[in-house]
């Protein structure tokens, strides 16, 4: 019986504590876009978009209204 027990409740552990882990690194990786536009930009690029000045600045904005921290 305890070899049935043991892996689900390490599954369902890892996969909270990885769930959790993501949440905070995608968190840090938010707050440094918010100061660094050329991080906005790739980003940007990677999702097919090509953002020019006024668009990045109100992109920039818009971040900063954000907040990350819970």
């Amino acid at each position: 019986m305890w070899s049935y027990i043991i892996p689900i409740v390490t599954l369902v552990a890892g996969a909270v504590g990885g769930f959790f882990a993501g949440v905070y690194y995608l968190r840090k990786q938010l707050e440094k876009m918010q100061s660094n536009p050329e991080m906005l930009q790739e980003m940007a690029k990677k999702m097919g978009y090509n953002l020019n000045k006024q668009q990045m600045q109100r992109a920039q904005q818009m971040m900063k209204k954000q907040k990350f921290r819970p």
